[in-house]
């Protein structure tokens, strides 16, 4: 009997430890509801990098996760950047491949698609 109980604590052990890694692989997507990825903020003030960046991108005409316009101040809505040389907010790094998230310039309508 003792067995037997061992045995389902096991079972549902290994279910609940193969659930939250599951939930854990979901966190490199665009949370739509507060404008983020990753817990980093897709708005504010952006600084480009060239090394150890937030967030990798990459500029595309079609099909982005993210449209973004460049604005002068109060960067506060999603998909709005205000570009800075010193103490951003996020810093990203533009490549060509494997990007985090795929951006298009705009200059009306920022935020997601």
């Amino acid at each position: 009997m003792k067995l037997f109980f061992n045995a389902h604590f096991v079972i549902i052990l290994f279910l609940l430890l193969s659930a939250s890694s599951t939930f854990a692989q979901s966190e490199d997507e665009i949370n739509e509801d507060d404008c983020t990825y990753n817990g980093f903020e897709l708005y504010g003030k952006i600084q480009f990098v060239e090394s150890f960046p937030d967030i990798t991108i990459k500029v595309v005409e079609s099909f982005p996760d993210l449209e973004v316009k460049i604005v002068d101040s109060f960067p506060d809505d999603c998909g709005e950047w205000q570009i800075v040389d010193s103490f951003p907010d996020i810093k990203i790094k533009f490549v060509e491949s494997f990007p985090d998230i795929k951006i298009k310039f705009v200059e009306s309508f920022p935020g997601l698609p």
